[in-house]
């Protein structure tokens, strides 16, 4: 799928010696957007390493530069942030360009609408097809005004922060992270208490480094499956130092690799073990995955642990639908995983992935068709039926979607025939050293 200005660059995979090594993956890209963002709402300096520089966090961290922070890079994954403090921000001169990232772009609605200045975003292609409206509706009932926005609340949009910014309770809509984290970081600077209720607990890591740089929140069970949390507005965050963890739904591909691909035994090191984000492990380990936890520390406010994952013999299980917030953007690595599993895996409540970088449920389905992977779709709840063997084939269309890429490149490295796809060049966005680390284990990937 060819988008203007953009020249795709097809890649293959296919299957051939065990996978072998070790590797640590790309720090989280959740942890690194935030702890950017921190360090600009923060007084003094934050020290960062084992930041993702991909394109996405790059471009949040250009953000807080234009609103007023001081980056300096010290090398790979290196950086320290000086920032303005609550209250300080600075109003851009240019617009806010978050090309593909939809949690900079969102998150940073939060921080730039609580303060009295007037800001626009915008983004790529992919960006700009993607929904703003359950943000901008919390954010107007703090006070911040809408100045213009693309029809039906996309970006390019223009917002203007109130003189001070009303603090809310709300209940958010739907499982939404994203959503929770605008909401709290536009109370930040809202004087009282703001509150947020979810029905479903979602991934936790905004409220984790919120108290790691010293604001006063609680979270608390609310319902079955919520949370309430609580965030008393305005306090004085103070620079500190994060190590950011391994990103659980990067390290997903490798792991995926080496349970499928026969002789295999891999360790991934540092692999963030938030309870929020590993609900992938969890299935897998359903499954019949061989996958040991070592070494379990804390780092970046976060449980880490290196993971020794081995080729597995996989059975089909049923995922239910509350597990999805705590592994939404592993159903298409699952898919593969249960391309190659013995039986039935049936994947329940999917209805997100159908507002990710682009339809994944259907993204999904259209590549494990080319793959020639039995399968059905029933409303949002994805069927596969694995016989523990993939005939492979391609291009799979990827649509601008870097978690689409690799998954069906790792199915490539186990299939009878290899596996292509129409474009690889997005990759980057999350995981550009994908390629070179997945060729390090063994892995047969090219163009």
């Amino acid at each position: 799928m060819a988008h203007a200005g953009h020249d795709p660059k097809p890649a293959s995979a296919r299957s051939g010696s065990p996978l072998r090594g070790r590797l640590r993956a790309p720090g989280d890209k959740s942890i690194s957007h935030r702890s950017m963002i921190f360090g600009l709402l923060s007084i003094g300096e934050t020290v960062i390493e084992g930041l993702l520089e991909g394109d996405d966090v790059i471009r949040t961290a250009k953000a807080c530069e234009q609103l007023g922070a001081t980056l300096i890079h010290d090398g790979p994954g290196k950086w320290r942030v000086h920032g303005v403090g609550i209250g300080g921000l600075k109003e851009p001169k240019d617009v806010l360009d978050f090309g593909n990232a939809g949690t900079g772009s969102r998150l940073m609605m939060g921080v730039a609408g609580s303060h009295p200045i007037t800001s626009t975003f915008d983004g790529d292609a992919s960006l700009r097809s993607r929904p703003m409206r359950r943000i901008l509706d919390p954010l107007e009932k703090m006070g911040i005004n809408v100045v213009s926005q693309t029809e039906g609340g996309r970006v390019p949009l223009t917002i203007k922060g109130p003189r001070e910014t009303i603090p809310v309770t709300y209940e958010t809509p739907a499982p939404s992270a994203q959503i929770k984290s605008a909401v709290l970081l536009a109370g930040l600077n809202s004087p009282g208490e703001t509150v947020v209720i979810e029905q479903e607990a979602t991934r936790d890591h905004t409220e984790r480094m919120m108290k790691l740089f010293g604001a006063d929140i609680t979270s608390v069970p609310h319902g079955q499956f919520g949370r309430k949390i609580t965030l008393k507005g305005q306090p004085t965050l103070q620079g500190r130092k994060v190590i950011v963890p391994s990103d659980p739904s990067s390290a997903a591909f490798p792991l995926v690799a080496a349970l499928i691909v026969p002789g295999s035994e891999v360790v991934l090191e540092a692999v963030m073990m938030n309870p929020l984000r590993i609900g992938l492990i969890d299935t897998l380990l359903e499954m019949g995955a061989d996958i040991e936890q070592m070494n379990i520390r804390e780092e970046g406010g976060e449980t880490v642990a290196d993971l020794k994952v081995k080729h597995s013999s996989l059975q089909g299980v049923s995922v239910p639908a509350e597990r999805a917030p705590s592994m939404i953007d592993e159903y298409p690595i699952l898919a593969i995983a249960a391309s190659y599993a013995q039986g039935t895996t049936r994947m329940n409540g999917l209805h997100e992935l159908r507002v990710k970088e682009c339809d994944r449920l259907d993204a999904v389905a259209a590549g494990l068709e080319m793959a020639g992977v039995s399968f059905e779709i029933e409303g949002d709840d994805l069927i596969v039926h694995g016989t523990g063997s993939v005939r492979g084939g391609g291009p799979v269309q990827t649509h601008l979607d870097h978690r689409i890429a690799m998954s069906f490149l790792i199915m490539g490295l186990a299939s009878e025939t290899p596996m292509t796809v129409d474009d690889s060049t997005m990759i980057a966005t999350s995981f550009p050293t994908f390629v070179p680390m997945m060729k390090s284990l063994g892995a047969a990937i090219g163009d």
